[in-house]
Order: structure tokens, then C-alpha cells, then sequence
């Protein structure tokens, strides 16, 4: 039977990965256009290659966001993130939908254009944004809609759709993406470019034995810079000990945490840092296998971040015997995500490398025990690596000066919001969180959101007892001065902990309304579904709030939000367990917010209306309904 071309560009994938089940993911993304044109025959030959179900497959296409759609010849895909919603995003919105003459998450009758909604891309402070065929356009207008739509129909490359960005973005690397600013505003240790790249490797490591880095890591006091703040030196101490003969070195780019964008900047400008910092780690824990996982809404980054991989293979910076070690051998290859949130988890990221769904493992095993293909694995954040680098070529006491108490060196941070300034900030561990809104710009602050929708929505916890009249008398004119009550926290490990996110809110914004329920809605789109709490009970919240904002709540509402926070708890990863967060955390500072729309009479079934209902009961008698109305 004659071979079909799309049956050939299968064959060759296949052959590419060597039928290698465990890189299905790579297999998905370069057979999307044919999945999309006949799914069920790239299904069947998948099956038999690969030796896994339909069913399993299925799973597989149907976890992730970016294997669902892409039908169209232009796919765009435009951020549903709160920062987007703050900048006009619903305007954007339907100016798309008025040009494509399409609503979205559907494709053109043609069959040009698709579109789609999609969560944080990654580009919080240069918002709307979108992405259309793996190429980024941030800071969209009607106007600019409008000539992306006419460039479309007009069938342009899409790199003809974009033109050089202006102003202060900082982006020394203008081909990776002329649409994408950098916007670097303070830099400290790791963003100081005081460090000839490579001169660890090219130097240093001849100088120290692998048990000398891991002491040096670990004398360092370096956390975790992805939000968990696990000790480095002691991961990477775990990840020796286990007797294996492959050991395995990720790097999480995943960043999926609306409002954080510091990885972004981190790879399009220290790149090489990053890479180091991930041979670092091989050497001493003896790993041979590297992996960076990005997330797929940096495909613009691929081309750029493999061709430095090939310039340090050829400077014998990766590869066998790195710089004359001998049995030092390393190297780093780059898997790209598929649109999943939850990947970020460290487990679930190793189950996506795998070929799988992402959804997080039961513990223990630990990654550092029993990892990717079942090899001792350690997991590190991009931040995490390219400080280590820092450490080992200026020295743990240089390190030590910087920082305060358990919360040494510095933390980059994602600012974006309502402030003038948005983009990364380097700061000391320690700092004032008044001070950061000093620094960026932000004016009548209403609220912060610190980590990420996972973290604190940060409010007036000491003003609670206030009844809610006196409390809005006083909170809504005096702007700052309420800022000096709860601005005045640290952000450090022992107050407030966060992996960078910092999304700002003045006081035009309604809380509860704009920003709760978008958080709410990211954590429910983004669920993996394994666990019943993380399944069902932000549903269950969101729907328990919106009602609350009707003006049917009665006060045991809130009461059973928080009870229902504490059961999600349960859940198997940090996604699950932190669902909650949005509505338990405002609750907690901005409770009179809650309180406002409560009515006071508690006795009663609130959500219960007597029209609709004899309306619907007499759909079933075939009568016209009859209403009693109370005297």
C-alpha cells in the first residue's frame, strides 16, 4: 500500500524520536497540523508505534491546552490573566471577534483564523498580550487588532506582522522576539553583569571536588527561588547519595503563576548563566542528563536557547569530558511543555517529560530518590541555577552580605498592575513591601497580591474588628495612610515568602468581582483533576462567592468558605492545596468586603426563588404557573 505524505511526516517523527514513548510530547507537537486534520488515522499508527491505548493517547492530547486547538492557519491565543483584564483585555477581545468576524474559542469559517482564550502567558507587564503561531504581540489595542486581522487575511508571515519595539526594554537580543520588552529596572547580584559567563567552568570547577561545590551551595544558605524555598545544597546532596547510573539535572522554566515573568528575562538574558548553572549542579552530584523544560508559551525562545547549547558543546562546555574532567560528562536538551499549569509541580513536570499527563505523584518517593525514567532526579528552579553559579565564583560570605536572617542574597520580581513601572526588580531578602510600591511607581493602593494567585492578597488583617461602615470611611480617602498598617511586612521566608509575582491593585478596583473570581476561574481551568478537593471544590467556591456578589450570601457563607479552604488541603500538590488561597486570603484581610454584601436576615434559604421554581414546575403539569404572593 502507497505510503501518504502525512503518514511519511509520522514515520519520520516516530523515527526522529526513535519510537520512544517517553517523548510523546515532542511527538504531539510536531504532528499537530496532522492531529488536527484527521486526529483518528495519527492516532492509530501512534497506538501501534508506541505500543499505548487510544485511551491513553486521548489522556495525553486532552491534558494539555495547547494540543486542543491550533485549527486554524492563524491561531491566536490571547491572555485571560487579571493584569490583561486590567488593561482593557475585554476591549481587545471583542475587537478580535469584530475583525475575524468569530467569537472566540472557535475558528473562522475558512478556516483561518482560530481563537482562543488561554491563561497567563507570561507577559504581565506588557499587557494585553497574545500569541499567534508561536510569536508574541504584547501591549494590543483595537487599533492594533485591527491591522493584525487585515495582515492576516492578507495571508502574511507572521513575522511580517510585528515591528521593532521602542524605549527602555532592555532587550540586547531583539531577534528572539522584537514584540517582547525586557523591562529590567533594578539589578543587584544576579542581574549585574559583572560575571565573565563560563568562568566557573572554564576555572573554577577544576579547582573544587564535587563535594567541595555541594558545601559551598550549602554553606551559602541558597533556597529555593520557585516559591517552595527547599535548601539547595541539601537537594542536591539527597540527589547524590542514590546509587544509580544516570543521575538527572532539570531546570523548571515552567513559570505559569499569573503575574510572574522573571524566568522569561532570565533566559533571553543570561542565558549562559542558567546553563551553567545546570552543569553545576551535574558536576557535583554526577549527573549526566540535562533537561530544561520551558513552557510552550516561550516557543519564541527555542531557536535562540538551543543555539547557545551548541556553542557550548563546541567549547567543550557540555558534552564528554567537559573541559578536560575526565567522566565529567553533561549535557542539555530542551523539552517544551504543552500548556499546563500544574506542570510547574516538580513531580508533574517529570510525569510531562515522561510522555504522560501532568499530574503530580504521591511522595515518597522523592524526585531526588526515584525521578525521571526512575533515575535520582533534582529539580531547580532558572533563578535558583544562575544564583548558585554567583555563589560558587564570588564565595558563600560574599553571598551572606546581602539578604537578612533565614533570607539571604536577593529575589527578582515580577511587578505588574496598577503601578508606572511595571517589570523585574531585583531586591535584597528583607525589604519593605511599602518600599517596592515606592519603587515601582504605585499610587492609591488598594491591595497586593504577593506570590502569585497562590499566594496572599494582602489587606488590613489588624482592622477586622472595625464594623464595615466606619471601616470604608476611613479605608476608601485615606489611600496610603492604610498602606503603612499592612505595607510595612517583609518579604522574606519567615513573613512574606513568595516565588516574585507582585501584581498591584488600586482602589478602582472592585477586589471580590475582578479579581477573586479571576483567580478562582485560573485555578479551576488549570486543575489536573486527580484529586477530588482540587476537582471540585473551587468550582464549588467560585459558584459560593458569586452568589455572595448577587446579594444572596448570609453569614454562614463565609464561614463555609473557610471550612472548605481547610479540606483542600488534602490535596495531593501545591496547586490544589493553595486553590483556595484567592477567597480564604481575602476573606482574611478584606473580610468587610465579603461582609457588605451580606444580607442580614440568616434564617433562610437564600439562593431559593419561588418564581423560577413553580415556573419550571409547571413546565412538567402543562400549567400556566400560579403565583402566591406573601402579604
Amino acid at each position: 500500500m502507497e505510503t501518504t505524505l502525512q503518514e511519511k511526516k509520522i514515520f519520520d517523527t516516530l523515527k526522529k524520536y526513535g519510537n520512544n514513548k517517553s517523548r510523546l510530547i515532542d511527538i504531539l507537537h510536531e504532528l499537530k497540523n496532522e492531529l488536527a486534520e484527521n486526529k483518528k488515522a495519527v492516532r492509530k499508527i501512534l497506538s501501534e508505534k508506541l505500543e499505548i491505548s487510544a485511551a491513553e493517547l486521548d489522556e495525553v492530547i486532552s491534558f494539555y491546552h495547547f494540543f486542543l486547538f491550533g485549527k486554524g492557519k492563524y491561531n491566536i491565543y490571547l491572555n485571560t490573566s487579571i493584569t490583561a483584564e486590567l488593561k482593557d483585555r475585554d476591549k481587545v477581545k471583542k475587537a478580535f471577534e469584530r475583525y475575524c468576524e468569530t467569537p472566540f474559542n472557535s475558528v473562522t469559517q475558512d478556516g483561518l483564523i482560530g481563537l482562543y482564550d488561554t491563561s497567563c502567558i507570561g507577559m504581565n507587564d506588557q499587557e494585553p498580550a497574545a500569541i499567534i503561531n508561536g510569536k508574541i504581540f504584547t501591549n494590543l489595542t483595537p487599533y492594533r487588532v485591527k491591522e493584525l486581522v487585515q495582515g492576516i487575511k492578507s495571508n502574511k508571515p507572521v513575522e511580517e506582522l510585528m515591528y521593532e519595539n521602542s524605549g527602555d526594554g532592555n532587550n540586547s537580543h531583539p531577534d528572539v522576539n522584537s514584540m517582547v520588552y525586557n523591562n529590567i529596572r533594578r539589578k543587584s547580584i544576579i542581574l549585574n553583569k559583572d560575571y565573565p559567563v563560563y568562568s566557573f567552568l572554564k576555572k573554577g570547577i577544576k579547582e573544587m571536588t564535587p563535594e567541595e561545590v555541594i558545601n559551598k551551595i550549602e554553606s551559602s544558605n541558597l533556597r529555593g527561588r520557585g516559591g517552595a524555598g527547599f535548601p539547595t545544597g541539601l537537594k542536591w546532596r539527597f540527589g547524590c547519595r542514590v546509587p544509580s547510573n544516570h543521575r538527572v539535572i532539570i531546570c523548571n522554566a515552567d513559570e505559569g503563576e499569573p503575574g510572574t515573568f522573571k524566568d522569561r528575562v532570565l533566559l533571553t538574558e543570561y542565558p549562559e548563566l542558567v546553563f551553567e548553572g545546570m552543569a553545576a549542579a551535574a558536576y557535583a552530584t554526577g549527573s549526566d542528563i540535562g533537561i530544561l523544560y520551558l513552557r510552550y508559551e516561550y516557543l519564541y525562545l527555542l531557536k535562540f536557547l538551543n543555539k547557545k547549547l551548541i556553542e557550548m558543546q563546541a567549547s567543550n562546555l557540555l558534552g564528554n569530558n567537559i573541559e578536560g574532567i575526565k567522566g565529567f560528562n553533561f549535557n542539555i536538551r530542551i523539552q517544551m511543555g504543552a500548556g499546563a499549569y500544574v506542570c510547574g509541580e516538580e513531580s508533574a513536570l517529570i510525569e510531562s517529560l515522561e510522555g504522560k499527563r501532568g499530574e503530580p505523584r504521591d511522595k515518597p518517593p522523592f524526585p531526588v530518590e526515584k525521578g525521571y525514567l526512575g533515575y535520582p532526579t533534582i529539580v531547580n528552579n532558572v533563578e535558583t541555577l544562575a544564583t548558585a553559579v554567583k555563589i560558587l565564583h564570588f564565595g558563600p560570605d560574599w553571598y551572606s552580605g546581602f539578604g537578612t536572617g533565614d533570607s539571604l542574597g536577593t529575589k527578582l520580581l515580577s511587578i505588574s498592575g496598577d503601578c508606572k513601572l511595571p517589570g523585574i526588580y531585583e531586591v535584597e531578602w528583607g525589604i519593605r513591601l511599602g518600599e517596592v510600591l515606592e519603587m515601582c511607581g504605585a499610587e492609591d493602593v488598594q491591595a497586593v497580591q504577593v506570590g502569585g494567585p497562590s499566594g496572599m492578597l494582602i489587606g488590613m488583617k489588624d482592622l477586622n474588628n472595625l464594623n464595615s461602615i466606619e471601616l470604608m470611611k476611613w479605608y476608601k480617602p485615606s489611600g496610603m495612610m492604610v498602606a503603612e498598617k499592612f505595607f510595612d511586612r517583609k518579604l522574606s521566608y519567615s513573613d512574606l515568602p513568595t516565588g516574585g509575582s507582585i501584581i498591584i491593585f488600586n482602589n478602582s478596583r472592585d477586589l471580590l468581582k475582578e479579581v477573586v473570581l479571576n483567580f478562582m476561574s485560573f485555578f479551576i481551568e488549570e486543575s489536573c483533576g486527580a484529586c477530588s478537593t482540587c476537582r471540585n471544590l473551587p468550582y464549588i467556591m467560585k459558584n459560593k462567592l458569586q452568589k455572595i456578589l448577587n446579594g444572596n450570601g448570609v453569614k454562614k457563607d463565609i464561614e463555609d468558605l473557610l471550612s472548605w479552604g481547610k479540606i483542600l488541603k488534602a490535596s495531593r500538590c501545591g496547586l490544589g492545596q493553595a486553590a483556595g488561597n484567592p477567597i480564604l486570603s481575602s476573606i482574611f484581610n478584606f473580610r468587610y468586603l465579603y461582609e457588605k454584601h451580606i444580607q442580614s436576615l440568616v434564617e433562610f434559604n437564600s439562593e431559593f426563588e419561588i418564581e423560577k421554581a413553580v415556573t419550571a414546575y409547571s413546565k412538567f403539569v402543562h400549567r400556566k404557573p400560579v403565583l402566591y404572593h406573601l402579604q
